[in-house]
């Protein structure tokens, strides 16, 4: 089993990104699901670690303020018609 070291397999991955996985796998002499798999494992830890701009966080926080505030009026609503039926059952 051959090992490969963390910069030759970025440019693996950036060389299959210009021509493709099989002619950058034939071209370095590695196995086609070796490169495979170095591309996946990349795009899985790239999604993981993506970090948000400042516009994105700002409109990502209106969008939680926003939503907080439908859920602080839906849980008024159903306190008033808890205390609503809460009396009518009293009678």
């Amino acid at each position: 089993m051959s090992i490969y070291s963390k910069e030759f397999k970025e440019d693996a991955i950036r060389l299959s990104d210009e021509i493709g996985n099989k002619k950058a796998a034939a071209q370095l002499g590695i196995p086609y699901y070796t490169l495979a798999d170095w591309r996946n494992h990349s795009k899985h830890k790239s999604k993981g670690t993506a970090t948000m701009s400042e516009e994105e966080l700002r409109i990502r926080n209106r969008e939680l303020e926003r939503e907080n505030a439908e859920l602080r009026e839906a849980n008024n609503i159903l306190k008033d018609a808890l205390g609503f039926f809460a009396k009518d059952r009293k009678k």
